[in-house]
Parts: C-alpha cells; structure tokens; sequence
C-alpha cells in the first residue's frame, strides 16, 4: 500500500512555505493579529510626543494608577520597541503589575521639520520637559528607563536635572564609560581620534536614514544576524511556530529603526566616545555643565553577560562616575537587544523592574537577582564580554575563539611595544609644537592672540571656556576678543601702549589679556593686594581696564579706567576719592559701529617684542618682570609638550591671570593645546571637587602650597571617581606633593621650574623623583651648571681661566645660554665657557643627579653661612618637608649673639606632631649643606597671595622661643634636642 503522507507531507511544506513566502513578501511579514497597547497622547511638541500606556479611569471609585515609570528608546529606535508584543512587551507587564508605564516618542526626525538638525542636547532637554509633564500629570516622582542610549539619555538628564522630580533610574546595557570596553573589543587607543574625526568631517555633513541604522545594528553581531534569517526560512512552513516572534522580528528587520540627525550623532561622538564625558563629566547641555556626580537617587543597571554593544565593564563605569548614588546591578544572560523584548525580558527584565519600583516606592526586600554593584577598578581587567560567554551564547564558536585568540596575540604584541607606542604617540603630538617653537626667532610674528586666532579658525566650535557652570565656543571667546580690540581702538588705546589689567579671575579678564595681545599693546597684570600706585609707575601704566569689582581700587588712580564686564546689572559709582578719574564703560561701546584705522593689523607682535608686565616681590619690594612674546611662547608651548595637553583636556585654572604662573603655565599651555579652559573665582576647597566634576577637569594648576587649601579642609572629600590626571605648577612642598598624588591618584605632578626671564626651563614630567625640578624642556635654551664655592660665594674657574662645570651631585650655578631679548636686570657672563661665549646666570644652585635630573638648593642671595658650614634653604626644607606630620617649611637666617644661625620654621598637618628622633634621622644625610641649628614648630605662617611661605616675618622675630615644639642641634651628638631656655640664652648671649 503506498504511503500518501509521504508524498503529501512535503507538498503540504512546500505550499505552506510559499503561502507563507508571499505574505512575507507583500506585507513585510506575517499577519499576526495583534493589537497595540491602548495610550493617550498626553503632550505633543515639535521634539517629542508624549505617550500614557492604558489610560487610567476617572471615573470616581475607579483604581490609581501606580507609581510612573517613562521609557528612553534610543534615537536609532523607535519608540514602539516598548510595546513590541502587548502580552509580552514592557508596557503591558508593567501595566498588570501595577505601574504606571509612560513613554517619550522622539518620532522619526526625518519626517519632522527640523528633525534632521536635532542634537543631542535636545534630546536631554526635551526628555526633562517631559518628566515636568509627567510629575504635573500624576503628582508624583518618576521612575526614568532608557535602553542603550536611551539610557544614557536617563543619566544625562537626570544628571542636568541634579535628580530632581525623579524617584531612580533604570538603565538597560547603557554604556557609561565608553572606553572601557567598546563593541566588537575595538581598541580604545583609537576610539578617541577615530570619533573626533568622524564627528568633525563626517557626520558634520551627513545624517543616517533608518535602513543604515538597522544595518549597522545588524553589522554589530553578523554572525547572529545571519542565523536568525536562516531559522526563520527553515521554518517558514510553520506559521504557528513563527508567529510568537513575528512582531520581535519585524521591529528588528524593519519597523523598529527610524532615521539618525548628524549633529546629534557628531556629539555623541565627541563628548562621550571622544572625550568620555559621562565619565570625567564636563559635558555640554545647551551651554551649561553636567556631571553624572550630582545624580543622587537610586540606580539599576541591566546588563547583558553577552551584550557586545554595552559591555559590561562599560555599564559598570556608573558606580564611578554617581559616587552618591546608590548604584544596583541586574545581571541577565542575554545579548543587547534581548535585556528589553523577548522571552528574557518578559520573564526576567521586566518584572525584576517591577519589582524594582514597587521596593522603592512601597519598602519590602529588595528584588530577586538584584545586588549592590561593586566598584570596579578605573582600569578594569575585563576587556568586555568574555570567551566563555561567547561560546555558551553563540553557535559560532570556531568563529568566535578564532577572533579572540588573534586578538590575545594583539594583545601579547601591543604589550611587548607598549613604550614604543606611548612614544610615537606622544611624539607625533609633541613634535608639530617644539619644531615650530624651533624656528622662532626675534622678528617671529607670534603672540597670545596670535594662538587664539589660529584655534578660532582650525576649531571654532569647540568648546573653548568654562565659567560658573556654562561653557563658550573659542568661536565666541573669539569674538568677544575682537569686539573689545575695537572698542580698545574707539577709546584711543594704539599699538605698544601699556595697559594696566586690575580684575579678578573672570572671562572678561581672559578677554582683555587677549585683546591687548591681538592689538599690539602690553598687559600690565596688576596684582591686586600690591601697592596699585608703585605698580602702575614700574609698569609705565598710561590706563587701566578694571571690572566694576575693582573700579573703586582703580579709579583712586590719576589715570583713566576702562571699566569691562561685570554683567548687565553693574553699578559703576565712583568713590568721592576717585572722582577725578574718567571713567569709560567699554560695554556700552557698539563694536559694530567702530570704524578700524588704517594703521591696525591683528596680531602685530613679534617674538622679540614686550608683550606682558607681571610683578614678583623681592625683599618686601615691588618688582616689574618683562615678558616678551618669545618668552610666553616658550612657557605655553613648553607646558604643552611637557603636559602633553590636547583637545581632550580640561584645564583648570586655579592661580589668577595676573600670576606669571597663570599667564605662561595654566593659560599659555591650555591655548597652545587647544584644551578647554576651566576659570574658577577663587580657590574654595568646598566648590573645588564640585568643580572638577562638573567641568571634567583633567588638568589643575597651581602655585606652591595652595593645594593644601583642598585637601587639609575638614570639609574635603573625594568619592568615587574623579576625571584629574595631572597637576601643573611650580613650587609645591615636597610633602605636599606626596600627599596629593596619594589623595588623587593615579594622578601625577608635573612641576616646573622658570626663571623669571625664561632663559631657563625645566620639568619634572615624570614625577618619579617628588622635589626634583625635572630636566631641560625640548625645545628649550641650553643650560649648565657653573661649578660654584658657597663659603666664599665664588664660581669656580680652570687652568685656562673658563669657567669650570660642575660635577655630578656638585652644587653649580645655574647659566642658561641666552635665547630672544635679554632682560636688562639680569646677570650676563661672557668668555664662560668659550671664549666670546654669552651666558645669564639665574642666580639659582642647583645639583644634578647621576640621571641628568636637577635639584633646586638655594638662591645664591639667601645661602646661610654658619659657624658650622652652609646651609642650604631648599635642600633643608624637601628634607623635613617628607616627614608625614609637617606641612610645611621655611629655612632663614637670624643673627645672635655676634653669630648667624639657620633656623628652620614647620607648619605641622591638623593633629600632627614630630618627635625629635623623626627629626634627626630626617636632617642626617643631607645630599648638600649642612642641617639647620634649630628648628621650630610655628603657630602661624605668612602665605603670599600665590600661597608661597614667606621667611620674612618669621626671621623679624628672632630667635624663636624655648618649647615642646622647639629643638636644637647638639654639636656633640649631631642630634636633635628639646630648645630649652638656658640653651636658648646660651644662643642668644643672654643671662636666664
């Protein structure tokens, strides 16, 4: 008997699959049957629409709704991914289980007039207007869920908000820290470069249509995309197996993708990939600040064990970068797509979210599989989603370890070349910067505003300023610049006039620093706690630009004041005492209306000309320091090159405008870098990490010991994660130092040492050796070291009558061989080394180690003669200074008894105090020079206003008292005893 099934089985597949086919075919997929959710558009605007899933009954006695959930879909996605299937979607399970679920539909830009301009602060702005919405609608606090980037848009806004309004965040696979682990493990070492350029010259020009969209989700994981086209067709015959994932599969192959704006994703690119700003914080939003730190409320991360889009050690950057927050994690096996539809999400994601909101809004405990995340390391182990995971995940195993036994041998390569990679790295950026410097020469045209031009033009809308939370192109900081060149012009001001600057740290200062540069005139940078008239004489200060802050100070001169910046509401009264002054409001000026002369070129100044005045103190007298182009030039780009600053870089500029610091190191090295640069009022321990956090400062400079302002406030804390790299400046205590790359690490020190000339430079870029002044800086004068006599005060000559140099670990003077102007003041030596030879003694000593690192000793002015021997000031102080209880230190001379004495004064840590024992095996074996005869605890230590110890107001007091904290050098023992006041009296020549 012949068997009819087995001829009518395989017809029957055969019809059913080409029935099946044709539907496919005409209608994009199989007709399913189902039927959306029910919603309400509650609020509809040109950004977004406004969506309330199962509208609740108004009826009286009717249930309320419960607490109210609003889903985030990516701007790749449409909003419809919330409601794939009603049974199975997220709406529809939150809704039976007791939630209020809402969702925000971004609509399909390129089908929206404007659309396709979107970007993606308007993303974030519009997500909190509707959160506004959301709170009027059901008066209570929202829960915000966003998928993939959906979910940065959570955290985004959350933190533009600072958590207002909001009840916890939901986040599924959203990548915080980018560069942890980025899709398909692609290096991080060329995210950054590869997404700057593409948002400048790619996506500046072009958008994404939905079809590329889909196609390069789909790219992301081929392998599985194309294993589901496949069990799709060997099943086609099937309809009632395929109809449970029809709706999944069309959204995915289909309908669920909507068009991409290009500047929404140029700025993705750049501020989160680029610069990995959720991370550093900083971050842009319609000109103000955000940081992901002021997010307070309660987190959720879903994350996908295979999730090859937002990888684990990416989402896991949450705990770092919301150090308040208390951060939970959810770990669910499943791949990107899958943590939000699917047979996981609706068994596993969606009610653990429910769960989620119920503990949070009622108490009980706290949901199954849920845990407190842990806090992972700033350089995580995990490079993403592991082998082990892969192959339990994919069928393409073979696939799979061949590409990660490849990318181990990468690994093992890139490792074993890691120091040739840094190096052609830092190189490739370091050398564009000292070959230009090379080639300048005295009749070079380069200048402050010179540089500022040259960024305006190569970069315009970067971000360029940072200042009381919002943020200025260099297009606008530009601008600004040349708006107040011409009123400067209106008002009389020529080429090469001096011009005194009497502000505070403001843009407006930055500004007229700049403008003065730009028109060829000086900026005399007057120090506001010095003595105004005896600064404006030394300075040949002809007029002075003052905001409404220093007006008062400014107009008591007899000169005119250029009153600039201060705001719209600025009251410019004059004092009786001033009223002789003219007083100019430049803001009232239309810089359209000035017509430019004929004699004005922008950017006039050549390297050998006078560009600043700044003014140091010496011997309690008032100095003028003249700066020429060159000499700011060498500063900026050596800080530059030294610091390595790029555009990824936040600078902040802690030490005012008016410190020479300040001017060639925090300013000259940012503008030379093209970072951003990062004002701050004034030094406030309280707002400091604040700061730093919301602008993603990477870089912070200083002077001497202001940094202990920070960390020895009572107040100071520092959690979680911070952005900081590198601290930049001159003259930091030893001890201080240690302390604050123990405090910020892994950040490290790079300390400068310049004279005031800038003949000699040099760095210590590495910060290995803490106290060392570093090395000379590429591109930098040429120096030695001038074997040197401290008993005699005399520079050591040879046989033939040259000067001889000195030896390793020998101390030597310090000579820089001159390069651009000579300043009149200083020491010129010539026949030195050869004959006709021209050298500048700084007038610093120094010692050189045998790695070619330099030490700073003394000034050769203040070396202190003993009975005993030479004491040196600075080799004394690093000393004492890395004692753990010691802040700081201060070495001078006092007179007594017909004698000379060191003495040397220490500031001790909050609560610390130093045995005589410390104290001795501290000062046993000094490299040079000899120990100090007493050292002493004081109760009270002068700062100047860049936070340098002064030995002045100690050394007026003599001989410093009998104490506890009081101890003199035994000459017997060479060891540290109590002071007491016979021995006191025995010192100082008196009877008890």
């Amino acid at each position: 008997m012949v068997d009819l099934s087995a001829i009518t089985k395989p017809v029957g597949r055969l019809v059913a699959t080409a029935q099946n086919g044709l539907e496919v075919l005409r209608y994009g997929g199989l007709e399913t049957g189902a039927v959306p959710s029910p919603f309400q558009i509650i609020e509809s605007v040109p950004m977004y629409r406004l969506r309330r899933y199962f509208p609740p009954d108004s009826r009286p006695g009717a249930t309320k709704p419960g607490p109210p959930v609003l889903m985030v879909h990516p701007m790749m996605m449409s909003a419809d991914m919330w409601d794939v299937t009603r049974e199975d979607g997220a709406v529809g399970i939150l809704h039976r289980a007791g939630v209020d679920p809402w969702v925000i539909d971004f609509g399909s830009p390129d089908k929206i007039e404007g659309g396709m301009q979107r970007t993606l602060a308007d993303h974030i702005v519009g997500l909190s207007e509707a959160i506004d919405t959301v709170k009027t609608v059901t008066g209570r606090d929202v829960h915000l869920a966003g998928y993939s980037q959906g979910g940065m848009f959570a955290y985004q806004t959350a933190a533009y908000r600072r958590s207002k309004d909001l009840a916890s965040i939901v986040a599924f696979g959203s990548p915080v820290d980018t560069l942890a682990a980025l899709p398909m493990n692609l290096p991080a070492s060329i995210a950054p470069a590869a997404a700057d350029f593409m948002a400048d010259h790619v996506f500046s020009r072009i958008d994404i249509p939905g079809w590329l969209a889909r196609t390069g989700f789909q790219m992301l994981d081929p392998v599985k995309t194309a294993q589901s086209r496949i069990d799709f067709l060997r099943q086609l015959h099937d309809r009632e197996a395929l109809l449970p994932r029809e709706q999944q599969r069309r959204f995915l192959a289909s309908d669920g993708w909507i068009a991409w704006s290009g500047p929404a994703i140029s700025e993705l690119l750049k501020q989160f990939i680029a610069h990995n700003r959720m991370m550093s914080g900083g971050f842009a939003i319609h000109g103000d600040l955000v940081t992901l730190s002021d997010i307070d409320i309660p987190v959720l991360a879903v994350i996908g064990e295979v999730d090859d889009i937002g990888q684990p050690a990416s989402v896991r950057g949450i705990k770092r970068a919301a150090p308040k927050a208390d951060v939970y994690e959810f770990l669910i096996r499943a791949g990107h797509f899958g943590l939000v539809v699917g047979s996981k999400a609706s068994t596993q994601t969606w009610p653990t979210v429910a769960d989620w909101v119920r503990w949070l809004d009622s108490g009980g405990p706290m949901p199954e599989g849920v845990s407190p995340m842990p806090v992972q390391p700033s350089a995580p182990s995990e490079s993403g989603v592991t082998l082990a995971s892969r192959l339990a995940h994919s069928t393409a195993a073979a696939t799979e370890m061949a590409l990660t036994l490849a990318k181990s041998a990468a690994d093992a390569l890139v490792a074993a070349n890691r120091s040739a990679r840094t190096l052609a790295v830092e190189t490739a950026r370091t050398l564009p910067r000292l070959a230009r410097l090379g080639q300048v020469n005295d009749h070079t045209r380069i200048s402050l505003g010179r540089i500022m031009t040259e960024q305006a033009r190569d970069m315009p809308h970067n971000e360029g300023l940072l200042f009381d939370g919002r943020v200025h192109t260099i297009e606008a900081v530009d601008r600004r610049v040349n708006n107040v060149v011409r009123g400067l012009i209106e008002v009389g001001v020529r080429q090469g006039a001096r011009v005194g600057v009497l502000m505070e740290t403001r843009p407006s200062a930055l500004v007229a620093i700049a403008a003065l540069s730009r028109l060829g005139a000086v900026a005399v940078l007057m120090p506001p706690d010095a003595d105004l008239a005896e600064a404006a004489r030394l300075g040949a200060v002809t007029e002075i630009i003052a905001d409404p802050t220093h007006l008062a100070a400014a107009s008591a001169l007899d000169m005119r004041v250029l009153v600039l910046g201060g705001g719209e509401s600025r009251d410019l009264d004059v004092p009786e005492s001033g009223a002789r002054a003219q007083i100019i409001d430049m803001e009232k000026i239309d810089p359209d209306r000035v017509e430019l002369p004929g004699w004005y070129r922008p950017n006039p100044g050549l390297a050998r000309d006078l560009a600043f005045i700044g003014f140091s103190t010496v011997s309690g007298e008032l100095v003028a320091r003249q700066i020429t182009n060159y000499r700011w030039a060498l500063s900026a780009f050596g800080t530059a090159s030294a610091a390595n600053l790029s555009r990824n870089d936040t600078v902040y500029c802690l030490t005012p405008l008016h410190h020479q610091s300040g001017l060639l190191v925090s300013l000259g090295g940012a503008v030379v870098g093209g970072s951003r640069i990062a004002l701050s009022r004034e030094l406030r321990p309280d707002r400091f990490v604040q700061e730093i956090r919301q602008y993603g400062v990477t870089v912070v400079s200083y002077t001497w010991a202001m940094l202990r302002e920070v960390i020895d406030d009572p107040g100071f804390s520092l959690n979680g994660n911070h952005p900081m790299r590198l601290f930049i400046g001159a003259g930091m205590p030893a001890g201080l130092w240690q302390r604050v790359v123990d405090v910020f690490a892994p950040a490290n020190v790079v300390e400068f040492f310049a004279t005031t000339d800038g003949q000699a430079v040099l760095a210590n870029v590495k910060g290995a050796k803490i106290g060392s002044k570093g090395r000379p800086l590429p591109g930098g004068g040429e120096i030695a070291l001038a074997a040197y006599d401290p008993e005699d005060n005399l520079i050591l000559e040879d046989k033939q009558g040259f000067v001889r140099r000195a030896d390793v670990g020998e101390v030597g003077v310090l000579l820089a061989h001159p390069r651009g102007p000579v300043d009149p003041l200083a020491s010129v030596k010539r026949g030195v080394f050869a004959p006709a030879d021209t050298w500048v003694s700084t007038e610093y000593l120094f010692r050189r180690d045998e790695d070619g690192d330099y030490w700073l000793v003394d000034n050769r002015a203040a070396v202190i003669r003993t009975p005993r021997g030479v004491v040196f000031a600075a080799t004394v102080n690093d000393a004492v200074g890395r004692l753990d209880a010691v802040d700081m230190a201060v070495t001078y001379e006092v007179q007594s008894n017909g004698r000379t004495l060191a003495v040397t004064a220490l500031a001790l840590r909050p609560g610390g105090s130093v045995p005589s024992a410390d104290l001795s095996e501290a000062l046993a074996d000094l490299p040079v020079g000899s120990p100090p005869d007493i050292v002493h605890v004081a109760p009270d230590m002068t700062l100047t206003a860049t936070f340098r110890p002064l030995a002045g107001p100690l050394q007026k007091k003599g001989l410093p008292r009998a104490s506890r904290n009081a101890w003199y050098l035994d000459p017997d023992t060479h060891r540290y005893k109590r002071l007491t006041v016979a021995v006191r009296s025995e010192l100082a020549g008196t009877s008890q």
